[in-house]
């Protein structure tokens, strides 16, 4: 079963992390993806940039209409995204307790939905 990580982050949490810190996360998710590559459960996954740099896009009366994103108000924002191919929902879960995220953020775990029946 695919499972998709949503990593969360806040830039006062991790403006709160020494350089040390951060580099140890860093050092820690490389660890973690190497490992995900050899056992194959690894699918794929990245960043995202800054939030400043995203928009909105909701169609209205046929019409796209975009806006800045995200709003001040949100405290979190989605940083990356990993997804992984394994066994169990259990599994699943280990795997985004040590995403390093999971300890000052968060990481939500979702299964990915087979789509079936449709042409690609």
């Amino acid at each position: 079963m695919k499972y998709l990580m949503l990593i969360y982050s806040s830039p006062a949490t991790w403006d709160a992390l020494s350089q040390e810190e951060r580099d140890q996360m860093e050092r820690d998710h490389a660890e973690l993806y190497r490992e995900l590559v050899r056992s194959g459960e690894w699918v794929s996954g990245n960043a995202l940039a800054d939030p400043s740099q995203s928009l909105g896009v909701r169609v209205r009366g046929g019409v796209p209409v975009t806006s800045d994103g995200p709003y001040a108000e949100v405290k979190e924002h989605l940083a990356g995204y990993d997804v992984v191919d394994c066994d169990s929902l259990e599994r699943a879960l280990e795997i985004a307790a040590r995403i390093p995220d999971a300890a000052v953020c968060g990481v939500e775990v979702r299964p990915i939905m087979e789509v079936t029946g449709m042409e690609m």
